[in-house]
């Protein structure tokens, strides 16, 4: 009786585990989840940029300052 109601217990969570799984697959959903990575990715790439950038500009003017070249702007 045991056995019959475990495996009986089994089934139902396998049943509703694929269910959901299944359900997840939806177009709908996955259009939703690749939407969301695309602009998380894209906000993550965003800052990279700015900060490389920025360093970027930091470390030109440190080095037209170590070798006297003026400013960046008036090209001196």
């Amino acid at each position: 009786m045991i056995r019959r109601l475990f495996y009986m217990l089994l089934g139902a969570f396998l049943a509703v585990w694929v269910m959901r799984r299944l359900q997840a697959l939806h177009p709908a959903h996955v259009a939703r989840r690749t939407v969301g990575g695309a602009a998380d990715m894209l906000t993550q790439v965003r800052d990279f940029t700015s900060d490389a950038l920025g360093e970027a500009a930091g470390r030109e003017t440190e080095l037209r300052a170590h070798f006297g070249l003026g400013n960046a702007e008036t090209n001196d």
